[in-house]
């Protein structure tokens, strides 16, 4: 009989240990603590669980079996790209900081925090008050700690500056830490190049090696690379090169050491992303896979616009994270970019824009049983006539059944006041679809989000003054809305407040072609002006939140007073209580 031993106790592995001794650990029978009704083991290998003394958070397996199975069990099984890591997966529970990180990248529905409030497009800041510089992000959660990646355009540039790091516990409050890469001159990530979306994900990549001229009783393992891969869109300023660059870090915020840009493939690549799938191979079925998750195969992904923007492609990572190898899908013709991937119930579902430059266009979502396809013809993931509600997407977060959709909403002429806007993505009517909220709380620990509940009132109740007109238009809830507000003309509005700074949600249409703005004052106040994005047209409805501090009971809230410009016009107010 041939024992097997998994273990970390390397003075066991040097002396060819071939089990345990008596005193020095305790065997019993392995029993999964998950549900198990579905768990198969394979006829020729009975595991145990042993604890060594000198590794008290390491949970250690072992298989017993014949000689000539344990061959070829673990030859087949163990050392082949996916065995090693699920049997340590199955069996193992390890408490690394480094392991956690793994469940991260796979777990963020089951391990976030209590309820939080996202309010989309308002201008969010960091724990020391600056305006957050994280566009096109990545996301990644370490232990306690979620991490965000992203583009510094506080320059109001599209050329490379930093890529941020923020960190957070509640996924509200975040806290700029040292930038995860910076620029190097002579390189193709100076501060004359492109380095956009960068995404990052932990190569938990486990080592398998066999010792002696046949199958030894000795299995070695470990973590091979244990490190964090950032992979970005690298490219010359006039976006010539499309490239993808690649950087590495033994922490999430790095510093990261720039390896290389080349074109996957010899194939361009311009908007990008990366995804980590937790697919199962069809012979690993005697697997729980309640004991797989969250640290699974993690065989990795580039999603890229390739050939001119033209198609799009899916194209496999290597085991080290660092160059791709075969592709897996190519949509030819799609003309996709900003992508990303939300799998759920084992179906594949790609969320990506199409090409109009720094303009919004209506987002898009692709499905498929497998990410080599075929992949369903696309559909909107919002009204069309919303352009995403002004945004494109950078990544799609896995919140229980549904998803949160993150994109941003881009200001080509003021690149560091881009915003960022992020919505529920609902499943609930068989497709995603973004919930449109204004105010929404998430609960990640729970995988649930509710929308936040106001009060509405219609911009032509209001008490209109100087040039300002009343508008008909089916578009305008209700019918109508109130127009030439700027430039002499002015409404007010009477609502109520709870005595408190509140969030009030300001619709409008903006049928230029360049951003507006109104000005907005409470109670006869001092004025704070709000940035408008166009619309796309006259007849189609945005909306942009301002914080405002209502007293208790009656307000009055002034649109367009003082300015010389035109503001939007106006279809209606919503004041939320929160």
């Amino acid at each position: 009989m041939l024992r097997i031993l998994v273990t970390s106790d390397t003075k066991s592995r040097a002396r060819g240990h071939r089990g345990p001794s008596q005193g020095s650990m305790t065997r019993r029978p392995y029993v999964p603590q998950a549900s198990s009704s579905h768990l198969r083991r394979p006829r020729d290998a009975t595991p145990w669980i042993h604890r060594t003394s000198n590794t008290p958070d390491v949970r250690l397996c072992a298989c017993e079996g014949s000689t000539s199975a344990a061959r070829g069990h673990i030859k087949r099984h163990l050392c082949q790209g996916w065995g090693c890591q699920r049997m340590l997966v199955a069996m193992l529970s390890i408490r690394a900081s480094a392991v956690f990180a793994i469940g991260a990248v796979f777990g963020f529905g089951a391990i976030f925090a209590s309820a939080q409030d996202i309010v989309a497009g308002a201008t969010w800041t960091d724990t020391s008050g600056n305006a957050i510089q994280a566009h096109g992000g990545g996301f990644l959660k370490v232990g306690s700690t979620y991490y965000w990646f992203g583009e510094d355009k506080s320059h109001n540039s599209a050329l490379f500056k930093a890529v941020s790091c923020y960190t957070s516990t509640n996924f509200v409050t975040w806290t700029r830490q040292n930038d995860a890469l910076t620029p190097i001159s002579g390189t193709m990530i100076s501060t004359s190049d492109i380095v956009e979306r960068p995404k990052v994900i932990f190569n938990s990549k486990v080592l398998c090696s066999l010792e002696g001229s046949l199958v030894s009783e000795i299995l070695t393992h470990g973590l091979q690379n244990s490190e964090y891969v950032m992979w970005f869109h690298s490219d010359t300023s006039n976006y010539d090169a499309a490239m993808v660059g690649v950087a590495t870090a033994k922490s999430p915020c790095g510093p990261y050491t720039y390896k290389s840009s080349f074109k996957p493939l010899g194939a361009d690549s311009r908007d990008m992303s990366l995804f980590q799938d937790n697919e199962v191979p069809s012979n690993a079925s005697w697997w729980s896979t309640d004991l797989l998750l969250p640290l699974a195969a993690q065989s990795a992904y580039l999603l890229y616009a390739s050939d001119n923007n033209q198609n799009f492609k899916i194209t496999k990572l290597d085991a080290n994270y660092y160059n791709v190898t075969t592709e897996a899908s190519v949509l030819n013709g799609a003309t996709l970019e900003a992508p990303g991937i939300v799998k759920r119930n084992n179906v594949y579902y790609l969320i990506a824009s199409h090409t109009s430059g720094w303009d919004p266009n209506p987002n898009k979502w692709f499905s498929a049983s497998s990410l080599s396809g075929p992949w369903s013809s696309q559909a909107d993931i919002a009204p069309e006539d919303t352009r995403t509600y002004f945004s494109q997407n950078a990544y799609d977060l896995p919140l229980g059944s549904n998803a949160i959709y993150m994109g941003d909403r881009w200001r080509p002429d003021l690149l560091g006041s881009s915003r960022y806007i992020w919505y529920p993505l609902d499943w609930s009517s068989g497709s995603p679809q973004i919930v449109h909220a204004d105010v929404w709380t998430v609960n990640l620990g729970a995988g649930t989000y509710t929308a936040a509940s106001g009060t509405t009132y219609e911009a032509e109740s209001g008490t209109r003054s100087g040039s300002s007109t009343l508008i008909t238009d089916s578009s305008f809830s209700g019918g109508k809305g109130v127009g030439y507000l700027g430039n002499g003309g002015s409404v007010t509005l009477n609502v109520q407040g709870s005595g408190k700074a509140q969030w009030v949600s300001i619709y409008y249409a903006n049928g230029d072609s360049t951003w507006r703005n109104t000005t907005v004052s409470v109670n006869g106040g001092s004025s704070v002006l709000v940035d408008q994005p166009d619309t796309g047209s006259g007849n189609d409805i945005l909306s942009v939140p301002v914080q405002l501090t209502l007293q208790q009971g009656s307000n009055t809230i002034a649109f367009g007073v003082g300015q010389s410009t035109y503001a939007g016009d106006l279809d209606k107010i919503i004041v939320y209580s929160s």
